[in-house]
């Protein structure tokens, strides 16, 4: 109902009447707290894509020869991508405790596509144009060949139903820090390359890898934490910091390689404990 006021000849509508506008928003558009922990993931993506362009990529096409800017902005995209990886895990562990608005699971693809798809495929791409024994258009190939990874993977969890406490495939964090820390290693070209590939390979495989959660979730916590440390610590040239990075690369890359074991020879021993117990029902 609508009231004349007969002082001001205005309008009135009862409180009653009145709506809040929170009210009319429909729920699919509300964000959640865990739906902006996935906001800061994307933005960390596109923040580490920035500094991979104007810190490492603008200089050399300048001509620079400043190494230790190069170094930082190195440093500080991997940070990026990192710290993208605690809002990937934290944003999952809240919504499970919280609650997660209807578009939550489309806000974390398309936040891990930015920062584990493109995010470190440029940053491949970067490499292959300024490392001095790579060749540009292979690298290319290969930064591509990651995107499309992750593309496929982000696109197949969303279709496929695994078994609770299971990813099929390389998660697309773990597999783009692996891609990073090949980088970082600065092997020589080829072997760099054919180890980019293998873990995009890795990332659309049907290899089962854990969720990270209790006790596993703490632990890659504590390491993304290490790996920050060592990335500052070569960053700013610190005594041991190029052996402490190169100890934290080789290590994420023998984790991304020895995981896919130990997930095989589970399955072999699945497989073959089934085929027992088949064969002892059938004897009499």
């Amino acid at each position: 109902m609508t009231v004349i006021d007969p002082d001001t000849q205005a309008n009135w509508v009862p409180e009653a009447e009145e709506q809040d506008e929170s009210e009319d928003m429909p729920l699919s558009l509300r964000l959640s707290i865990a739906d902006t922990l996935t906001l800061g993931n994307a933005t960390c993506g596109f923040m580490a894509v920035y500094f991979t362009t104007t810190g490492i990529l603008i200089p050399h096409l300048q001509g620079s020869q400043e190494t230790g800017m190069a170094r930082h902005s190195a440093a500080t995209a991997v940070i990026l991508m990192l710290l993208a990886a605690i809002f990937d895990l934290c944003d999952g562990l809240v919504a499970r405790k919280l609650r997660s608005s209807p578009m939550g699971a489309e806000l974390d693809n398309l936040s891990d596509l930015i920062s584990f798809g493109l995010a470190p495929a440029y940053f491949v791409l970067v490499y292959g144009m300024v490392a001095d024994d790579a060749h540009q258009r292979v690298a290319a190939v290969a930064a591509i060949v990651v995107l499309l990874a992750v593309v496929l993977r982000l696109a197949r969890f969303s279709c496929v139903t695994m078994k609770d406490g299971m990813f099929q495939g390389m998660p697309s964090p773990f597999g783009a820090l692996t891609v990073v820390s090949i980088v970082l290693l600065e092997l020589p070209f080829i072997p760099t390359l054919l180890a980019v590939i293998g873990v995009a390979w890795l990332m659309v495989s049907r290899v089962e890898y854990p969720k990270p959660r209790g006790i596993l979730a703490v632990a890659m916590l504590s390491w993304i934490v290490g790996a920050m440390g060592m990335l500052a610590a070569w960053a700013f040239d610190a005594p041991g910091g190029q052996l402490l990075l190169q100890t934290g690369c080789a290590l994420q890359v023998v984790l991304g390689a020895v995981i896919p074991l130990f997930a095989t020879a589970r399955r072999v021993n699945t497989f073959r404990g089934n085929r027992r117990e088949a064969r002892a029902a059938q004897l009499p």
